[in-house]
């Protein structure tokens, strides 16, 4: 469903307005699950449109040295990937949140009012997403397999349904209805290298003096972000826990302790 005559420099322009403006909505207090839907919405549409700002896609074509499939010099691209990681390090994963096309599309799908399958708890999703991470860099250096290509993902946005990976990555989107962003929290190479920087976040959600130790919050929290003790990097400032919260200035987001 691409539409060539819409250049993918859009979805890069969006990118970096839509994280400034969730930045400055997060720091400001002012940041909820609704205000974030229209980010959610126009993230998926120009997934479809333009094939952008699908980053995990982006880092494949630099494992495999394909400028012709990131639509711009590898060294042009290779500067913009290291930069997003840097600011993920600054701000948290906002672009998994609800920037990218590939993530958003697993958070509206998560929407579906069907019963929920939580592995919050649980450490294996990050080992497996490691695991494949390792396959990914393999695949993609020594053979010049594009892994994401056999996951359906860019089928999957182009609306190529007689591919039949493009029902694969149909049948993740469908999963997520039930498990929370099975590609982001399993397979997301681009997520493998955004987690450790964003466990050390400069600017990420802490709890201030105000708590009341009421655990709505790692209740609410789909990956297990929320508890104390969790330093994985897997907080997609989905807003939940914020929601959740029932002391104002109890959860905030900000630098420092």
């Amino acid at each position: 469903m691409v539409v060539e005559s819409i250049p993918p420099a859009v979805g890069s322009i969006y990118a970096l307005l839509a994280f400034a403006a969730l930045v400055w909505l997060w720091h400001s207090g002012r940041f909820t699950r609704r205000r974030a839907v229209p980010f959610l919405i126009i993230s998926v549409l120009l997934g479809f449109l333009v094939f952008a700002p699908v980053f995990p896609y982006q880092l494949q074509g630099l494992v495999l040295r394909d400028a012709a499939l990131l639509g711009a010099p590898l060294p042009m691209a290779l500067i913009g990937t290291l930069a997003f990681i840097v600011l993920a390090f600054v701000f948290g994963r906002i672009i998994c949140g609800q920037i990218c096309p590939a993530g958003a599309v697993q958070e509206v799908m998560h929407l579906v009012p069907v019963k929920k399958y939580s592995s919050a708890e649980s450490r294996v999703p990050v080992a497996v997403r490691a695991g494949i991470f390792v396959v990914f860099l393999a695949a993609g250096l020594g053979l010049g397999i594009s892994v994401l290509g056999l996951l359906g993902l860019a089928d999957f946005f182009n609306l190529t349904v007689a591919s039949v990976s493009f029902f694969v990555f149909l049948g993740i989107v469908l999963l997520s209805a039930v498990v929370y962003r099975p590609f982001c929290r399993y397979i997301c190479p681009y997520g493998t290298l955004l987690a450790p920087a964003a466990s050390r976040g400069v600017y990420r959600l802490r709890r201030t003096d105000a708590c009341i130790n009421c655990r709505k919050c790692e209740r609410a929290c789909p990956t297990g972000a929320a508890s104390p003790d969790h330093r994985l990097g897997e907080c997609y400032l989905c807003g939940r826990c914020t929601d959740a919260c029932p002391v104002e200035g109890a959860l905030v987001y900000g630098r420092g302790r």
